[in-house]
């Protein structure tokens, strides 16, 4: 087996900061005198929408017996939208980062994750639906993900400790590397406490990059660490 080492990997932990936020509905009542009786109409708030970006979340390529992650984003408009559920068709896909019911003020978008888990090789796809107070009552989104042979390599990482306070732990980002870095998702299924970290699942004659992140005790999460480019993975 062989194994491969990247450069440390430097953290700061810059930049950490909330968003609050507050909406107020005003609701009137018109009444309205004639000269037969007097009627009263409340003034109705419409459902708001409720979309999810991308259209088509893919997760890539992802070693069977494995799990890959991939990010997508749910956004309100219209009005404040409440998510109650979000399920899938499909077993070796599942839906976290959400803690259900969230409402969503007009205008703002919350993130979510995908985990695609196959069991054997071959090309998967599924949709996710979530369910909410919003017009329609179900947003749909598609995924798709590829499960491959089990890689005959693996990647160790490791970088220095963040000097910020408070940190928590650390998450591991992997973007496919053709030319350039493509885009990231988190390969750790759990908060890394430690500065090293094995990713056991690149695919084989794949070029990666990876990156890391620090996170504090607020679960406010830094940007990348300087990036690990073009880390060749042998064909065989």
């Amino acid at each position: 087996m062989l194994i491969l080492k990247t450069a440390k990997i430097e953290i700061s932990l810059k930049d950490f900061g909330k968003v609050t936020g507050a909406l107020l509905l005003l609701a009137s009542l018109i009444i309205t005198i004639g000269c037969q009786g007097v009627s009263t109409a409340s003034s109705s708030t419409s459902a708001g929408q409720l979309g999810v970006t991308p259209n088509t979340l893919s997760v890539g390529n992802v070693a069977a017996g494995n799990s890959g992650t991939a990010s997508g984003n749910l956004t309100a408009s219209g009005a404040t939208v409440t998510v109650m559920a979000a399920s899938t068709n499909n077993s070796r896909f599942s839906v976290g980062g959400l803690s259900l019911p969230v409402t969503i003020p007009e205008g703002q978008s919350v993130p979510f994750t995908v985990t695609f888990s196959p069991q054997t090789t071959g090309a998967a796809s599924a949709t996710v639906t979530f369910a909410s107070n919003a017009q329609p009552s179900t947003t749909a989104e598609g995924l798709t993900g590829t499960g491959t042979a089990g890689s005959t390599h693996t990647v160790d990482l490791s970088w220095n400790p963040s000097t910020s306070s408070n940190i928590s732990g650390y998450n591991v980002y992997r973007a496919v590397y053709v030319n350039s870095c493509g885009s990231f998702s988190k390969i750790n299924s759990v908060l890394n406490t430690g500065t090293l970290y094995t990713d056991s699942a690149p695919t084989d004659g794949t070029s990666y990059c990876y990156a890391a992140t620090a996170v504090n005790s607020s679960h406010e999460e830094s940007g990348y660490s300087n990036i690990a480019s073009n880390v060749q993975i042998p064909a065989q």
